[in-house]
């Protein structure tokens, strides 16, 4: 069965929290002064179980989804991450995949990997010490996370590594973090600074758009575009001409990509959002810890994903988004 919703976008793609704690302190996504030690948490008992993360995926796999994303906050912060995944991988979907800051990584990599995780994104925003800790709140170095993404790769897991980009604030580690990369055989993909949540003091003049790194890009290593891998997928792809690999540029504010959406995201405490930018969610976890069988959650989500009518980035360039949002570190990116 695959389920639609009002503008004929297919639910493929469940991403979901495990926690909503992280060891960085990225202003983009959990700024210090909000994200302090007085910031209350969600209790254990608030947060979804493995045996329930389990059932739900189920029940999305259902509803045709294929992939599923594991996120956080940071997820190798749980401590039952490796009994998720095996979980996880035992379903019938086509794609289990990760995303981390990678500081956790070196250690962790092959147990991920023997769990059945497939492919790993590493969020990593610059090559420089310096830069790196005044955009994590100084919570780590480049080298935990460099010796994280080896290990990964060591391991047989299909790694990217994800880049925010700020003007002003990292945009001079564009090149070298290409350079890098393409040397290392792993894909880079650049995003766009957004306003995810409310808390990250989003400023369009702090955007880089993907059109000024296509073009800093193109001028060091000539790019070409080529075909998405799948329909929906979220980076624009652009190869090197000189045949050394591939880019990707996820461009949610300056060329929206809306219309192809196919993400459902649910946070660890068990709240569905049918949108990245989403104001507010549906309690699945209510359901899951009442008398409801199977049949009952599958109808419910299915009335969720079919009444959605998200399309926040497009929106977003006709003025009307004036409202709240979910923080990002409660759903993943």
């Amino acid at each position: 069965m695959t389920v639609y919703d009002q503008h004929n976008r297919p639910l493929q793609d469940l991403r979901i929290s495990v926690t909503d704690r992280c060891n960085f302190r990225c202003r983009y996504c959990m700024p210090e002064e909000i994200f302090n030690k007085d910031y209350e948490f969600l209790p254990t008992k608030d947060i979804l179980s493995a045996t329930e993360i389990e059932r739900i995926s189920r029940l999305f796999i259902d509803l045709g989804v294929r992939k599923l994303r594991i996120t956080g906050g940071e997820p190798l912060l749980r401590k039952d991450l490796t009994e998720i995944i095996r979980r996880l991988a035992a379903l019938d979907a086509e794609d289990i995949s990760l995303t981390t800051n990678g500081s956790l990584l070196r250690n962790k990599a092959s147990e991920l990997r023997e769990a059945g995780l497939q492919r790993i994104t590493v969020s990593l925003d610059a090559l420089d010490d310096e830069t790196f800790l005044n955009m994590n709140g100084r919570r780590s170095r480049i080298t935990p996370v460099l010796e994280g993404i080896a290990a990964a790769a060591a391991a047989g897991l299909d790694v990217k590594v994800n880049m925010v980009v700020q003007k002003g604030v990292n945009e001079h580690a564009v090149l070298p973090m290409v350079e890098y990369f393409r040397n290392e055989g792993h894909i880079l993909r650049m995003v766009e600074y957004m306003d995810v949540g409310n808390t990250n003091g989003w400023n369009r003049e702090h955007v880089v758009s993907k059109q000024e790194l296509l073009d800093r890009i193109g001028s060091q290593w000539p790019l070409e575009p080529i075909a998405p891998n799948y329909p929906g997928e979220v980076a624009s792809r652009y190869r090197f001409v000189d045949g050394r690999g591939e880019i990707g540029l996820i461009s949610s504010v300056t060329d929206a990509f809306c219309s192809t959406c196919t993400r459902a995201r649910l946070s660890a405490s068990g709240m569905l959002y049918t949108c990245l930018f989403a104001v507010k969610g549906h309690d699945l976890r209510k359901l899951l810890r009442s008398e409801a069988d199977d049949a009952m959650l599958r109808e419910q989500v299915h009335a969720i994903w079919s009444g959605r009518t998200d399309q926040y980035s497009l929106e977003r360039e006709l003025g009307r988004t004036s409202h709240g949002k979910v923080e990002m570190s409660h759903i993943g990116g």
